[in-house]
């Protein structure tokens, strides 16, 4: 089946010290795009509540923003790539969009020390052997080509991160044969904290830890900042060492998930895991660093974008399937099984039961049963006073 994907290709830039004077200039016009309809949102809804049009959209900001460049006060923005401000206002107005009818948390306002970014939808190109990268009303900017852009390219992300580091996005469209795969195995994941994943076929992958490891590191640095005068260029310069220290946590990070997930997809025909509720999970302040720090979200965003590309399957059992509670050779349901137990015997079949193999081995055979987000099915009270499944169609062999 062809099938049509979007991929986009990062690449390092190397603007001269003119060149990063105006980009400074177009990021700060579109924060301020971004920022100053953000905020006529927030005042046209506030002052017309009940009426038939509540909120504006992207097209009556777009037109505001026509009137805005021909005020004397703002009459600045006409420097910036007009496509690039119309962009910001399409991501405004996605966020919008996400807020209301996705439940995403509504747009914060952009600051000028965080990340900072403007997209160019169109009327640019790369040269490949000169690498440079030519967007409006710029000189060419140096980029590093370390791989081949695949597919038709149909916007461009020039970014700069609070580290001080320069990056473009391209966005390709990539027209591509997917079918699905019928070599490799069939595995199910539960996801933890003591190890970061254990798998059906018994492997356990060790949490790294990346930011538990740079924390002392990153408290020094954090200590040194607050000491520095708000505004100074000593400030300025301690505050890039504390976001190269994050930096290097997100990219270390990053590396893992992406070579621990293209493995998965690379061995496997299936992957089955829990659908977590990593949001809920964060409450708890006793767990939240850790939950952060483990990339649960971005993990399995890879892994069902990287199985949808190669053709294999990848399931999600619901969030309330009692994965460790329930005893794999039986079906036998423990409910006073608590977080710290991380082994117990079935009262059932005298088993002793592994904590996180089990709930891989549980992920994978409901998986396989096609059960993926449906309800557990009724089940049965032992004399014992536990659960049991019913085991018509739910027992099998150990794996």
């Amino acid at each position: 089946m062809l099938k049509t994907i979007h991929k986009a290709f990062q690449f390092r830039l190397y603007p001269t010290a003119e060149q990063e004077q105006i980009l400074a200039s177009f990021f700060g016009q579109s924060r301020f795009v971004y920022n100053y309809f953000l905020r006529q949102r927030i005042d046209f809804y506030a002052s017309n509540k009940g009426c038939d049009k509540q909120s504006l959209n992207y097209h009556d900001t777009s037109k505001m923003l026509t009137e805005l460049k021909c005020q004397p006060d703002t009459v600045w923005l006409k420097e910036s790539n007009s496509q690039a401000l119309q962009q910001t206002l399409r991501h405004l107005d996605n966020a919008y969009n996400h807020f209301f009818n996705h439940g995403f948390k509504f747009p914060n306002f952009k600051k000028k020390n965080r990340k900072q970014s403007f997209s160019v939808p169109q009327h640019f190109s790369v040269e490949v052997e000169a690498k440079k990268l030519f967007i409006p009303k710029i000189a060419p900017i140096k980029i590093i080509l370390h791989r081949a852009i695949e597919g038709e390219m149909k916007s461009v992300t020039i970014s700069k991160t609070p580290a001080g580091k320069y990056f473009a996005s391209i966005l390709c469209e990539i027209e591509k044969e997917i079918k699905p795969k019928e070599n490799g195995g069939e595995i199910g994941i539960d996801l933890g904290l003591k190890s970061f994943a254990v798998t059906s076929n018994g492997d356990t992958i060790d949490s790294p830890k990346y930011l538990r490891k740079s924390e002392k590191k990153l408290k020094l640095a954090q200590k040194r900042l607050s000491h520095k005068v708000k505004g100074s260029s000593r400030r300025n310069k301690a505050r890039i060492k504390v976001a190269r220290i994050h930096d290097n946590i997100s990219n270390q990070r990053k590396d893992f998930l992406h070579k621990f997930s293209h493995r998965l997809v690379s061995e496997n025909q299936a992957i089955f895991a829990e659908d977590l509720h990593v949001k809920g999970i964060m409450a708890n302040h006793c767990l939240a660093k850790s939950v952060s720090d483990s990339g649960w979200s971005e993990f399995l965003r890879q892994i069902k974008y990287k199985s949808e590309w190669n053709g294999v399957r990848f399931g999600q059992i619901d969030r309330f399937f009692p994965s460790s509670k329930r005893c794999f050779s039986c079906g036998w349901i423990n409910d006073s099984l608590t977080l710290k137990d991380r082994e117990w015997t079935c009262p059932e079949c005298n088993h002793v039961v592994n904590r996180d193999s089990n709930a891989a081995q549980n992920i994978l055979l409901f998986g396989k049963l096609n059960t993926v987000g449906k309800e557990l099915p009724k089940h049965k009270r032992s004399g014992r006073g536990g659960a049991v499944m019913p085991l018509a169609e739910l027992r099998s062999p150990r794996l």
